[in-house]
């Protein structure tokens, strides 16, 4: 199955109107049929899809300036991936939930009711549209199911308003055991963010996994990632085991006679020498890191789909890029006590990078 997490149009975002957003999601949307047939596809709702961008006003808003042009359009598009009751909460606020398998619950979350740019959040940034109470309320179902759960969107958890964060990050530290897996997209270059115990900030119990996206962007290469998910039998744990992430390299696509050839740049497991892919597999690779300079700029070029910039990363700018692994909270910067001595923090987030997209 695909997991398809946000911002189908290009990013021209002053040259867009209603009627071209629709074009790009009705285009994209009938391209993914084509070539997936058969294979579902669970979307969730990027920055880019409304206009103006990042402009998602919360359901209790009416008329015109209400989101409902866009997800009614959305849920018509993709009424041959997701059943009824997905469309449903779809159509009201952009979000879902379905079961794609036994034991396995997929939560689609609108992630731009957290979004930082979306001011229509400034009349209320906590919960706007209710989305994390009836998240509470799915996640507290599956664990009397006994299901597991995968959770998607477009912006990490770490990337949005401090207040819908922090709630956020305590909602998956209390459904641990029932939250298998993490996917989001947004920064588009290859990343993670971790998430840990509230108590101590020194346990790590989730991991959040933010592919590169298909999108060039910004001297980037088109990538897509490729994880290998623990499978359906009783009993699965459905926690990501490994994951591959290919790229076209544009340099040698754009060569005279070249052919556009996609590859597989990397596996995870091998080329980070990690155990498994759980949370604190990831913890101990960015401790690693901090010492490990060769192995830092080993996730450095991979960060970066293998096009990094030509200014090196110096101590700062690697450390800031470590913390943003370890900040699955909104400005939070305990989460990097124990990787940052003190006198440095400030340094250090002076160089922290602001989000790509």
């Amino acid at each position: 199955m695909v997991y398809w997490t946000g911002d189908i149009p290009a990013h021209n975002v002053w040259h867009q109107s209603r009627q071209d957003q629709l074009q790009a999601l009705t285009t994209v949307t009938a391209l993914v049929k084509k070539y997936l047939g058969p294979v579902p596809v669970y979307p969730a709702v990027g920055n880019h899809e409304s206009t103006p961008v990042n402009g998602f006003p919360p359901p209790f808003i009416e008329g015109n300036q209400s989101s409902r042009w866009l997800y009614e359009a959305m849920a018509k598009a993709w009424e041959p991936w997701l059943p009824a009751e997905a469309l449903h909460t779809l159509r009201i606020g952009g979000f879902y939930a379905l079961s794609p398998s036994p034991g396995l619950r997929l939560i689609s979350l609108n992630m731009n009711f957290c979004s930082r740019e979306n001011f229509w959040l400034l009349i209320n940034s906590t919960d706007p549209a209710g989305q994390l109470q009836w998240l509470v309320g799915e996640l507290q179902a599956a664990e009397d199911r006994g299901d597991k759960v995968h959770i998607i969107g477009h912006i990490p958890p770490g990337h949005c308003l401090k207040s819908w964060s922090w709630n956020y990050y305590r909602i998956v530290a209390r459904y641990e055991n029932t939250l298998a897996g993490q996917f989001f997209g947004h920064t588009h270059v290859d990343e993670f963010e971790i998430f840990y115990d509230e108590e101590t900030l020194s346990r790590p119990l989730s991991v959040a996994f933010l592919a590169p996206s298909a999108t060039t962007y910004i001297s980037l290469n088109p990538g897509y990632r490729v994880y290998l998910i623990d499978g359906n039998y009783p009993g699965s744990s459905h926690v990501v085991l490994d994951h591959e992430t290919y790229i076209l390299n544009l340099t040698q696509a754009n060569e005279p006679g070249a052919t556009p050839r996609w590859h597989l740049l990397y596996r995870a497991l091998e080329t980070y020498g990690l155990p498994n892919a759980l949370p604190a597999a990831w913890n101990d690779l960015v401790y690693r890191m901090r010492g490990d300079t060769q192995l830092f700029q080993t996730f450095w070029f991979l960060y970066h789909k293998g096009h990094p910039p030509s200014e090196p990363c110096g101590t700062p700018c690697r450390l800031a890029t470590l913390c943003a692994q370890l900040s699955a909270r909104s400005d939070s910067p305990a989460l990097c006590r124990h990787l940052v001595p003190d006198a440095s923090i400030a340094d250090v987030q002076s160089h922290q990078r602001r989000p790509l997209c």
